[in-house]
């Protein structure tokens, strides 16, 4: 359940409108706004957006987590090495997000009695 609502956060941090540069896709009319540096990544095709898949991680698979297959999640994340691609961090952003309702999750009595 927790790792589900990471996944929900992850789909709202990475929506909607951004401030930065304006500009055509290739073999497109229509503009596309990406994001500025320190801000979540835009949505452009809406892969690294519907890419998050929740998992467990732990000894006992205890800790909730999301993972990304896409390849390119980390360098939106950290910049590239050479700086040409600045951070567009969102990792926190996502965890500030759920982390309340996560919390009430793990507050919530667990019953074993299936």
């Amino acid at each position: 359940m927790a790792s589900h609502e990471l996944r929900n956060a992850s789909l709202e941090v990475l929506r909607g409108k951004r401030g930065g540069r304006l500009y055509r896709r290739a073999g497109y009319k229509r503009r596309y706004r990406a994001s500025a540096p320190g801000e979540p990544p835009a949505v452009r095709s809406g892969t690294l957006r519907m890419s998050w898949r929740p998992l467990s991680i732990g000894d006992e698979r205890q800790n909730p987590a999301i993972e990304s297959g896409v390849s390119y999640a980390d360098y939106m994340e950290n910049g590239t090495p050479g700086g040409k691609i600045k951070p567009r961090p969102y990792e926190e952003k996502i965890k500030e997000k759920a982390m309340p309702k996560i919390r009430e999750i793990y507050g919530e009595p667990f019953d074993l009695n299936l």
